[in-house]
């Protein structure tokens, strides 16, 4: 697949990927390989390209005031380190494994999201394992037990299989923090670009990293990002979730169906 190509595609799919918050690590992987890219360097050169464009798209949502930095540091906090233990693990797998994995984990992701939850803010007094979180004039109730586990497995197998964590980050925002979805993108934006500079570090460590196909392939998915994250501020919570869960499940099977084609 030419570069030109490949640079139209992503472009494409950092647009719809940065409106579901998970700035599009999942497909640039899926992308990559079907280019018969190999496994881990697609993974690394994912994660490369993934960062850069989700740090545009936070400057969007950061201007715009639909990003918070408080629930961005505590999920960041939990991933970032676990992140780079998967990265830097994962080449004790197998390629087929590691794409097993991914498809299972999308999988998961798209059910959760189609989980039917009444976006609210809930004014509570304080009580133990909660941490009452103020975005603008509303008020979530962050259940740290639920929040903190989760993000710690997130963070561990989003860097091992070359993807941001974001599919499973939204989706727990919005359901363990009750978040608005419009917030939980915008807030995800930073944990894609800080998950994904720690996966990509520990991958980089162990020598899989191609610049000469990702730095060509970068400009254009940064570009998408900003466009993606415009768009994400004018569609509807209802709609950004439908499209996230359609797209992850695409995702899931297109990978499916490489593995049984590459056996």
């Amino acid at each position: 697949m030419k570069l030109a190509v490949m640079a139209l595609i992503l472009f494409a799919l950092a647009v719809v990927m940065t409106m579901t918050g998970r700035g599009g690590g999942n497909y640039y992987v899926l992308v990559l390989v079907l280019a018969s890219v190999p496994m881990h360097e697609a993974a690394t050169t994912g994660q490369f390209i993934l960062f850069t464009t989700a740090g545009g798209a936070a400057l969007v949502f950061r201007k715009h005031e639909v990003l918070s930095l408080k629930l961005a540091f505590l999920m960041g906090s939990l991933t970032v380190g676990t992140a780079f233990c998967g990265g830097y693990f994962a080449h004790l797998f197998a390629g087929v494994a590691l794409k097993a994995l991914f498809s299972f984990l999308l999988v998961i992701a798209a059910l959760l999201m189609l989980y039917p939850v009444r976006e609210r803010s809930r004014q509570i007094q304080p009580r133990s394992g909660y941490w009452n979180l103020k975005i603008g004039d509303e008020v979530y109730a962050v259940n740290l037990g639920l929040v903190v586990p989760i993000a710690l497995a997130t963070g561990f197998c989003a860097g091992m299989v070359g993807v941001s964590g974001g599919s499973f980050l939204v989706p727990l925002m919005v359901l363990g923090c009750g978040v608005p979805m419009r917030i939980a993108v915008g807030t995800a934006s930073i944990l894609v670009a800080a998950t994904a500079c720690a996966g990509f570090l520990g991958h980089t460590l162990q020598g899989s990293f191609s610049p000469g196909l990702a730095l060509p392939l970068a400009p254009a998915a940064i570009a998408g990002g900003v466009v993606g994250g415009r768009m994400a501020l004018k569609t509807r919570s209802v709609s950004l979730k439908k499209l996230f869960a359609v797209t992850t499940l695409a995702a899931a099977v297109l990978m499916m169906v490489n593995i049984l084609v590459a056996r």
